[in-house]
């Protein structure tokens, strides 16, 4: 195993990220961009807390046309942010609802220069507005009512999008180091599950191992199992008892230092039936055609069709996930998909997953995934690549 990569970043690294976001604001004609999200505001700022699992309080971050971000934040965290790169910080004693941030968001905003009238925001598909609709609705109404600077907030999600799709050379490290750390304890997996164990005490004795190889947390963890197959991919663990003939699935979405691995591994108990090892060997083989077509000037559209083509010879009936696979980062999924309809172009830097699945009898599925990394001449794997033969757990 590999050392720990450096947590955090330099702050060279988050004047270089809001750089590139205002080079793209100067394109989209915009005088700022407001962020409200907890990877966005991080990604920009470095501010890593977990205290945004409450939702009492609204967190703003905004990038002007040129400069440093300018924090608009509840009082609580402005220590915090302190210690970031950020220097203009703007704080009031939230929680209070009458005006909770909106007073201070539109002054920051009005006294911005005025070139384009036009603020963005993360609108569009895959991107979320954290805070309360009702606030939303007040800052539009004040910026554009205001008669020094009118403002009007369009939707700049898809360049923010675009650019945490490649990653930095410190990103990356970071996401391998979770994806060896999440794959060594895969690997020791069948040393402590077995017929008889339920799902949830797996994936807890996992979770454990997790944690004591130096994973910080894991968020997320499904299970499914059943007779041959399973049939779900987004349930569980549930209190199931895996037994002789079964096939178990557990998918992990650990984290290291904010960077998310994404992957699973299926197991045999006992023995599998032929058709549960044939769909395995299907989902693996579609596994290694999408890695080879996953190149710089590909397009996700071709990864997907390298993996659907292997898995509709391999016999499948269908496909419940709706795509082959996704981008992955401070995110457990995160743009581009990969699907016949996502034409995003890959790039060096660019971090996917692989995920293979598949319908390969009524009610029974077989699911793979791994994640890689796009280097200058192709891909690299990130997480440890899994046995070519089903794996079995033995009593």
């Amino acid at each position: 195993m590999n050392p720990a990569p450096p947590r955090g970043f330099p702050e060279a690294e988050f004047a270089q990220r809001t750089d590139t976001l205002q080079r793209a604001m100067r394109r989209l004609r915009l005088d700022a961009v407001l962020l409200t999200t907890e990877p966005n505001v991080r990604y920009f700022s470095g501010f890593f807390t977990p205290f945004w699992e409450s939702p009492t309080r609204p967190w703003f971050l905004v990038i002007p046309a040129c400069g440093k971000p300018v924090a608009v934040i509840p009082e609580i965290g402005a220590s915090v942010m302190a210690a970031t790169w950020v220097e203009d910080i703007r704080a009031w004693p939230s929680p209070r609802p009458a005006d909770d941030g909106i007073g201070l968001l539109v002054d920051c905003m009005v006294g911005l220069p005025r070139r384009f009238g036009r603020i963005g925001m993360t609108l569009g598909a895959q991107s979320v507005v954290r805070m309360p609709v009702d606030d939303l609705a007040t800052l539009r109404r004040r910026l554009l009512e205001n008669t020094a600077a009118v403002f009007e907030i369009v939707d700049a999600a898809p360049a923010i999008h675009l650019q945490r799709m490649v990653k930095s050379k410190r990103e990356i490290a970071k996401i391998r180091h979770i994806c060896q750390l999440a794959s060594a304890s895969f690997e020791a997996l069948p040393g402590f599950a077995a017929a008889g164990m339920s799902e949830a005490d797996i994936c807890r004795e996992m979770r454990i191992d997790l944690l004591r190889r130096g994973a910080d947390s894991t968020p997320y963890m499904v299970a499914g199992s059943g007779p041959g197959g399973y049939s779900s991919i987004i349930m569980g663990p549930g209190e199931r008892r895996i037994k002789d003939g079964d096939l178990l699935i557990i998918d992990t979405g650990s984290t290291w230092d904010g960077y998310f691995c994404d992957f699973d591994r299926n197991f045999a108990v006992g023995h599998a039936p032929d058709d549960a090892r044939a769909a395995y060997q299907a989902v693996w083989r579609a596994t290694e055609a999408g890695f080879e077509a996953a190149r710089p000037g590909a397009t996700t559209a071709d990864v997907w069709r390298a993996m659907n083509t292997v898995l509709a010879a391999g016999g499948s009936l269908g496909n419940q996930v709706g795509r082959l696979g996704h981008g992955l980062g401070m995110q457990l999924t995160e743009p581009p998909s990969n699907t016949a309809e996502d034409r995003t172009e890959l790039a060096p830097g660019m971090v996917l997953t692989l995920e293979p699945g598949m319908t390969f009898a009524p009610g029974r599925q077989m699911v793979h995934e791994e994640n890689i990394v796009i280097g200058e001449h192709g891909a690299q794997w990130l997480s440890v690549r899994a046995a070519p033969q089903l794996p079995v757990l033995l009593d």
